[in-house]
């Protein structure tokens, strides 16, 4: 269902969304309004609170009031449990009171950044969404959502009333699950590799990487290591038949676990895919074999194969999602 974001709290304050890549900042002017949007390499900071520092001095941040910010609210791809931080899949930590401090700010809120991606789920136009099979979403169901970039994150809307319910899950480290000899194989070589083979080491970017390599060993070649981005755009082009089938198997991969998540939180409401990787494969995805095995449950494979699937082509989707959580955030700490 489409829901108007409620607007408590005062204006500008700053949106974050950090990856383990990249790091995106607005200010938001007005409720649902995003004004000097920029994405920034993670590589190219020390740390959170010096993009921060960057972000905020820069003359469309500055037109835009972020030198008068507040508040401010960030997604991280991290669990957030306690003051201490330390992202999963970056070198970047931080102590959250710190940043509080630094900037002067009386509400810093840092929350998981699927579980914000997941609370903008609601308000995403139609414009924003692109749909790999299923029939109509139902209303008022449960929704769920997963996206492969420099790692894999994985939520969910749970329908509470008039409200929802977003997840704070980490999904992306279960147990890895081949689904055919081929992905049994491949699971025996990572073995040898990680103790824990999780699906998160295999669908990801740098699950796409090890993909390659272990592809590789499987038929025999000795190659040079390629990343993620050197993969995918090769099979675009249809440059490379090792990589084409990389990211076939990548594909068919998030689908066995795309479709476990559906079947999990019975999610009749939609499963939605965020991420950098899908969106940029673009008609190599929705070409792949992802909606076969999303729909390969046995006995369950009718109900999975009316779950319609959205993939998220708005890069900065999360945004509105930190907004209305802090809107949540901020009601909440009114006086009754």
């Amino acid at each position: 269902m489409k829901m108007k974001q409620e607007t408590s709290g005062m204006f500008p304050r700053l949106v974050g969304d950090v990856g383990g890549t990249n790091a995106r900042f607005a200010i938001e002017t007005a409720a649902g309004v995003f004004a000097a949007p920029a994405v920034y390499p993670n590589r190219d900071f020390p740390g959170l609170e010096d993009a921060l520092r960057f972000y905020i001095t820069q003359p469309g941040s500055v037109a835009a009031g972020a030198l008068s910010v507040r508040q401010a609210a960030v997604a991280i791809a991290n669990p957030v449990d306690g003051d201490r931080v330390r992202m999963t899949n970056s070198d970047w930590t931080f102590s959250i009171g710190e940043i509080k401090k630094a900037f002067g700010l009386d509400v810093f809120l840092l929350v998981n950044d699927f579980t914000a991606l997941a609370m903008a789920l609601p308000f995403l136009p139609e414009e924003s969404l692109v749909r790999c099979g299923g029939e109509k979403a139902r209303e008022n169901r449960a929704i769920g959502l997963i996206g492969a970039g420099t790692g894999l994150g994985v939520s969910g809307l749970i329908p509470a009333g008039d409200r929802w319910i977003p997840l704070e899950a980490e999904g992306g480290h279960v147990s890895f699950s081949p689904a055919n000899e081929l992905e049994m194989e491949i699971l025996v070589l990572a073995k040898k590799r990680y103790r824990h083979v999780s699906a998160e080491r295999l669908i990801s970017g740098m699950g796409l990487e090890l993909l390659y390599g272990l592809l590789a060993e499987i038929e025999g070649k000795t190659l040079m290591p390629l990343k993620a981005h050197e993969i995918t755009q090769s099979a675009l082009q249809g440059t490379d038949r090792l990589c084409d089938r990389t990211v076939e198997v990548f594909c068919q991969m998030l689908g066995t676990v795309s479709g476990n998540l559906a079947l999990t939180l019975g999610a009749q409401g939609g499963l939605y895919i965020g991420g950098g990787i899908v969106p940029h494969l673009k008609e190599r995805f929705f070409d792949s074999g992802f909606r076969k095995r999303f729909e390969e449950k046995g006995r369950f494979s009718e109900y999975v194969a009316r779950i319609p699937v959205f993939v998220i082509r708005d890069t900065f989707a999360a945004f509105t999602g930190v907004s209305a959580l802090m809107n949540r955030y901020l009601g909440n700490r009114l006086p009754a």
